[in-house]
């Protein structure tokens, strides 16, 4: 079932939870994570980066698509970091339900702006819309970029940039970084930071940079209001690590279902362990009742 963004996290703040959004960028990480969403019965984001779109083609999201239409749990396609209007206008017609218009690099002015044009011209069309203001950290390993220098989301700002641009959710700068943490570094969630932003403002929000982070903080963080967090690179880093490990073992490999079985066993753990880290488990079933 397709749903957007709005629509799938309105139960996620009811209910305090939180849904996971996944990168998407091949046909084993699609199918593992809505293989695993739909054995856990839990709902699911399959999100795709400009970049991402660029290598998979809009094909891929035809397919994408009728696969999530026929599936038996809710589930949203969601453009993640748009930065420009062509991203967002090649998202509408490829059937994107959700898109996300990524201005926070952009002067606070000019962010409202691009992101008001961004709801006008979506949400005629019942696409929900994801913002972001604040920066995230960059680990440098990691296409969704960020900022070496993390600017933290301002509560009043943000409740002013809700009020002002009508989004439906709201990435927040509360500490995370895009890519995994390098060895030895201790990231920390900005908890109180957070509690302020939730209360000020009246919508779900987002937590980017999800992989890495210790789980009671991410446990906490749902606790205190985040409804989406983004995964990527744990996914990706777990399955590739995998391929490496079989092929140092049998160089002389090349059939990819011989190669990849354990890449793909790898991924569906890691997949399942975020369904369960963020209370997604079981939670389908809020959106059959009346």
């Amino acid at each position: 079932m397709l749903y957007n963004m709005k629509d799938l996290l309105v139960k996620a703040r009811e209910h305090q939870f939180a849904v996971p959004a996944f990168n998407i960028s091949s046909l084993d990480i699609f199918q593992s994570v809505l293989r695993c969403a739909e054995e856990l019965r839990a709902p699911v984001i399959l999100e795709v980066h400009p970049d991402e779109l660029s290598y998979i083609g809009e094909e891929f999201i035809q397919m994408m698509k009728l696969r999530m239409c026929n599936s038996s749990i809710p589930c949203v396609l969601h453009l993640d970091h748009g930065s420009e209007l062509k991203h967002i206008i090649k998202a509408i017609h490829a059937g994107f339900t959700s898109v996300m218009i990524d201005g926070s690099r952009l002067a606070y002015d000019d962010n409202v702006g691009i992101v008001k044009q961004v709801v006008s011209l979506v949400h005629p069309l019942h696409i929900s819309v994801e913002a972001e203001l604040g920066t995230i950290g960059a680990t440098g390993v990691s296409f969704e970029g960020g900022t070496s220098e993390i600017i933290y989301t301002n509560p009043d700002t943000a409740k002013e940039f809700v009020e002002e641009t009508g989004i439906d959710t709201l990435a927040v700068a509360i500490g995370t970084a895009h890519g995994l943490y390098p060895k030895g570094f201790d990231p920390k969630l900005q908890l109180e930071l957070l509690k302020e932003i939730e209360q000020a403002t009246d919508l779900p929000l987002v937590l980017h940079g999800g992989s890495g982070n210790p789980d009671h903080e991410v446990e906490e963080a749902v606790r205190l209001g985040i409804c989406k967090v983004n995964i990527s690179s744990d996914v990706k880093s777990a399955y590739f690590q995998e391929v490496k490990h079989y092929m140092d073992k049998h160089p002389q490999e090349y059939e990819p279902n011989v190669i990849l079985k354990n890449a793909q066993i790898a991924a569906d753990r890691v997949v399942k362990h975020k369904l369960q880290l963020l209370h997604t488990v079981g939670k389908a079933v809020l959106y059959t009742e009346n």
